[in-house]
């Protein structure tokens, strides 16, 4: 079937002969003929296959101009040539992945934590269809750990492979434009491929924010657990420093009864990738540094935990708060601490605290082991 190029119409393709209308010869069986037709034809897309038997043909795609239309080249001879081409000829290697790491903030109110699940929305699935929109690949970003439905974070780290090569610069604007507000990309690299947000992380840091007002005001709500009771700071400083160095933190760990309605699996560890510490897994982990801070906010003032460590069990650091609050309150005495730390047993400790309360605020890697390195002179 012939066609014609008319002006305004998109340029169509159609296998021609010299005169405007040729038909391929079928007589290459056991080779790939390729056609070029070095006359008045506008190559389009390159190449279209049809299978012959074992073996295929491989041929370009022509377009024709209309004979009046612009595109059309002056006329010359119509030579039609082909080179004979094996299909090991034509087999192009896939391309090769690059690594990214993403950093990210989130106003975690609205989804139902960062880990995919079926029907609900999460960090991750936001994270992973704006990919696919943007560069038309789905891979599954890898965060430096799960937060929990509410929780925040302010500099959570994401790590995939893409095989599209897009400007780091060009990705990181895509993504912002295509994710909704509540979810921005703060900076967006290449990295080496043996880089993984949770395997590569050294030490992540918490913060958990409590209002001491009368009247949480309606814009801190979503964002601090609102505390108008008296409470002991000293004793909340105290209680904080009892956490440093390593301990077995069996006592402050998630027992994780709802994981079967959530369909997930138990919380990864942020290290190891161990799933959630029982008897025989261990849930020892080691406390860089633990305590509380007076910080003032255009809201009123805020009392804040901050806590950093080499790694951290589901829930951990909403137990250790709400285990801390009961003594600020007195309804804990500081003496029980290192006996609840000893029993490894979560009815030892106290209630877990809101989750609107705690962000997630950095993750720390070894900067010299994420560059890529040079190649060879």
């Amino acid at each position: 079937m012939p066609f014609f190029k008319t002006t305004g119409k998109p340029l169509r393709t159609q296998i021609c002969d010299a005169s405007g209308r040729f038909t391929l010869p079928a007589s290459a069986c056991g080779l790939v003929k390729q056609y070029v037709h070095a006359a008045q034809f506008v190559p389009c897309i390159p190449f279209f296959t049809i299978p012959t038997g074992p073996e295929s043909i491989t041929f370009r795609k022509l377009s024709v101009s209309h004979s009046h239309s612009p595109l059309r080249a002056p006329s010359r001879s119509g030579n039609l040539f082909y080179k004979p081409k094996t299909m090991t000829d034509l087999a192009q290697p896939a391309p090769e992945t690059q690594t990214w790491k993403l950093t990210l903030a989130y106003d975690g109110t609205e989804f139902r934590g960062w880990q995919v699940q079926p029907g609900e929305l999460t960090i991750q699935g936001e994270l992973q269809a704006a990919l696919g929109r943007i560069t038309g690949e789905a891979p599954l970003p890898q965060g430096s750990g799960r937060t929990d439905a509410g929780v925040h974070a302010l500099a959570q780290v994401a790590s995939f492979a893409l095989q599209a090569r897009i400007p780091p610069e060009s990705l990181h604007r895509a993504l912002n434009r295509t994710l909704p507000p509540s979810i921005r990309i703060l900076a967006a690299r290449t990295v080496r491929s043996t880089f993984h947000a949770r395997h590569s992380a050294l030490a992540k840091t918490y913060e958990y924010r409590l209002f001491r007002g009368n009247i949480c005001p309606p814009f801190l709500a979503r964002y601090a657990h609102a505390c108008p009771w008296p409470m002991d700071v000293e004793a909340l400083q105290m209680s904080a420093r009892l956490f440093e160095g390593e301990h077995d933190f069996m006592s402050f760990a998630a027992t994780d009864p709802d994981l079967a309605s959530r369909g997930l699996q138990p919380e990864l560890d942020i290290n190891q990738g161990i799933k959630a510490p029982t008897a025989t897994t261990g849930a020892v982990r080691t406390i860089f540094s633990s305590a509380w801070e007076d910080r003032q906010s255009e809201g009123g003032s805020l009392l804040v935990y901050r806590v950093r460590g080499n790694g951290f069990l589901h829930h951990m650091v909403r137990n250790l708060v709400g285990t801390m609050l009961d003594v600020g309150r007195g309804r804990l005495p500081l003496s029980e601490i290192p006996s609840i730390i000893a029993a490894r047993s979560r009815s030892a400790a106290g209630p877990t605290a809101p989750a609107r309360g705690l962000f997630l605020h950095s993750v720390e890697y070894d900067e010299q082991k994420l560059d890529i390195s040079p190649p060879p002179a």
